[in-house]
């Protein structure tokens, strides 16, 4: 029940209306908080597999009560305590095994649970209200079912605004709009994504037993162009469905993800791409170690230096919190390396150009299209180490031949130039022709219309195709 499915689903509407019984507050935080009980019961038939969450949780409460009374010293050991536990209960690679806890626990949502606690330790600090957090209120923030397993990433303001939303209670336009989100999310996670993993399948059999060229290029570019994709509808769509679920109880979650394929550079892809993951480190760690450097080194010249290394830091542990193996490591070395060169190429383009003819260059429809094709083929490149390895990297170069690999990514860059900008000329057409005097009567057929055709797509695949829909990438993490 932890991923996209219709169980999951099911589960959400049936909290929403037990929600919807009664209109006191007490009772709708109290159903959702029981509802995230029952749904981390639904994890493991160990009890003995909650211990280590539990332990988790419990000191990262005695952590947010004693907040205010943090000295100087005492924070900064406190945070690194928390980290450390952390760390530990994850397994990271740097951690010797024999330290391990021996026997197999739940860790499903402990990199959110992660970031939310922070938050409240950080805060409490300023802020006495979050010092003097109820436990209910502490558990409702840290493990509600909507936002548990994969965010989004709340600040806790943004958690008190559902509060107030779920007092209202739910109108006809949030039930409308969550449904709306709720099948997109299907159709996304369990339609497309499930599609996209059969093409990489068949293509990965490809690369391997191809026996010419062509076939072995073209397989080759598929591998690594189609994960991308498959990973935005695959969490993207978990993401619509947790969305539409809390609107159906009133609730507005922020959103993850912003069009992250139209980006035209990479540190634009990241303000699009887990949108509240961005936040959330821009927040806690790129502003505080900018500020930081700054400070200790106080030169107007090296300020785009200190921020392409602040870009490079904290985009380095996107990559590190992603996952406990030197694997991720590489990918976030990789996507921190991204982050800056992007971020010195602006600064060496508006120090060439001038700001004005820089700014030109960027809105030009030529650049755009190679920029976004740019954009999307490092991040494919990254994400080799997300899905697979070094080893598994140097089976594919032997398998193909470092030609054909090089013609491979070259392949990437030019086709996914072509094809998204074949997408975004198309969605703008679209939007264009829409008649902005039509009636709300025509807009809602349309809609319906279209969801309903959506929704019967999502029932053919889900009941009749014999595997199932593949499970939420992000709920390892």
């Amino acid at each position: 029940m932890s991923g996209s499915s219709f169980t999951f689903v099911a589960f959400g509407v049936l909290v929403a209306l037990l929600v919807a019984a009664r209109q006191s507050l007490a009772w709708r935080q109290g159903v959702i908080l029981a509802a995230s009980a029952v749904f981390l019961a639904s994890l493991s038939r160990n009890p003995l597999a909650f211990v280590p969450l539990l332990g988790f949780l419990l000191i990262g409460f005695l952590a947010v009560r004693a907040s205010e009374k943090y000295s100087s010293l005492t924070f900064p050991l406190v945070i690194a305590g928390v980290l450390l536990l952390f760390v530990w209960l994850k397994r990271y690679a740097f951690v010797p095994s024999s330290l391990w806890i021996s026997y197999t626990y739940i860790t499903i949502g402990l990199s959110y649970v992660l970031f939310r606690l922070l938050h409240l330790i950080i805060e409490g600090r300023n802020d006495s209200a979050l010092a003097r957090l109820p436990l209910h209120s502490y558990l409702g923030y840290l493990i509600g079912f909507n936002t548990f397993v994969a965010g989004p990433i709340m600040f806790y303001d943004e958690y008190v605004a559902e509060q107030d939303g779920l007092r209202r209670g739910a109108t006809a336009d949030d039930v409308a709009e969550g449904s709306q989100r709720i099948i997109v999310g299907l159709f996304k996670a369990n339609v497309l994504a499930a599609l996209l993993a059969a093409m990489r399948a068949s293509a990965l059999v490809t690369l391997r037993d191809g026996d010419t060229a062509p076939r072995q290029i073209l397989a080759g570019a598929a591998v690594f162009a189609l994960y991308p994709l498959f990973l935005y509808c695959n969490f993207a769509g978990y993401i619509d469905i947790v969305i539409g679920l809390s609107r159906l109880m009133g609730q507005r979650l922020p959103e993850n993800f912003d069009r992250p394929f139209a980006a035209t550079s990479v540190i634009d892809f990241w303000n699009r791409w887990h949108i509240t993951l961005s936040r959330w480190l821009k927040t806690y760690v790129f502003n505080p170690l900018l500020i930081a450097l700054l400070r200790k080194f106080p030169s107007r010249r090296l300020e785009p230096l200190w921020a392409t290394v602040a870009f490079f830091i904290t985009f380095t542990l996107v990559g590190i919190w992603h996952g406990p193996t030197t694997a991720f490591l590489v990918f976030g070395l990789l996507t921190g390396l991204g982050v800056s060169v992007n971020k010195l190429h602006q600064l060496l383009m508006t120090r060439v150009l001038g700001k004005k003819r820089y700014g030109e260059l960027g809105r030009s429809a030529m650049y755009r299209v190679f920029a976004r094709g740019l954009t999307f083929t490092w991040f494919a490149i990254t994400l080799t180490w997300f899905w697979g390895s070094w080893s598994v990297a140097t089976s594919m170069v032997s398998a193909m031949g470092r030609k054909r690999w090089l013609v491979a990514w070259m392949a990437i860059f030019f086709g996914s130039s072509v094809l998204l900008a074949v997408w975004e000329a198309l969605r703008s057409g679209w939007y264009a022709r829409e008649s902005p005097g039509a009636s709300d009567l025509g807009r809602i057929r349309v809609r319906t219309a279209w969801l309903t055709t959506l929704m019967v797509i999502v029932a053919v695949v889900v009941f009749l195709s014999s595997q199932s829909a593949p499970e939420l990438v992000y709920k390892d993490f």
